[in-house]
């Protein structure tokens, strides 16, 4: 296989953001802890920041009033340009994993859960060589994107991410660069576990030959 993908068209890969691409555990620390700071809540930051992924509204409902959730998400990315981005660096082999799929004449896509003019920062800040970014999107939900963008490839870190790729009929590859341990990302269904993004351009290169 070269870079038509087994549909017969160009090859496109889909990569989740956080935790996959960037090392987000920084920069939402800050600003969860900046947040707390406004709102008199003391955040579990430690535990709320050891499984990054699902949506912001879901991770702060445990701890807030529900009147009080769609407020402190507003604030919460209001407060994100400030706290969260000079901190956060890219993946190991994030830029290589990018660079891969470019060599095979490649598509780059994003799709993240992340609201989309902060996930624009990060790729700004970063460097990362994108042609598509979709936020706000998660679990089953990237799958309309996947399939829309023509994605036979989705590259993520949670189980999640798993579902979203297995929904849209594509192949699920996972890293442990997040909070998911290999079994839970099996068990989930996940094609392929790496134990980061720098192996991921040998299995592309092994994958494109082979399949």
């Amino acid at each position: 296989m070269t870079a038509e993908d087994a549909g017969g068209g160009r090859l496109v890969v889909g990569f989740d953001l956080d935790m996959t691409l960037i090392d987000t555990v920084p920069g939402f620390r800050d600003v969860l802890v900046a947040l707390g700071d406004e709102l008199g809540v003391d955040f579990p930051v430690d535990d709320l920041t050891a499984n990054l992924g699902p949506p912001l509204d879901l991770m702060l409902r445990p701890h807030l009033a529900e009147d009080a959730i769609a407020p402190a998400v507003d604030r919460f990315r209001a407060l994100y340009p400030d706290h969260a981005i000079e901190s956060v660096a890219a993946m190991a082999g994030a830029h290589e994993a990018l660079a891969a799929v470019r060599r095979h004449g490649g598509r780059v896509v994003v799709v993240t859960g992340k609201f989309t003019p902060n996930a624009q920062l990060h790729i700004d800040h970063v460097g990362l060589d994108v042609d598509h970014l979709e936020g706000k999107v998660w679990g089953v939900g990237k799958a309309d994107v996947l399939r829309r963008e023509g994605a036979s490839i989705y590259v993520g870190d949670h189980f999640h991410d798993v579902e979203g790729a297995l929904a849209a009929g594509a192949l699920s590859v996972s890293v442990l660069t997040g909070g998911c341990t290999a079994q839970e990302l099996y068990d989930a269904g996940t094609h392929v576990v790496l134990d980061h993004l720098g192996q991921f351009p040998a299995w592309l290169d092994d994958h494109l030959a082979t399949g």
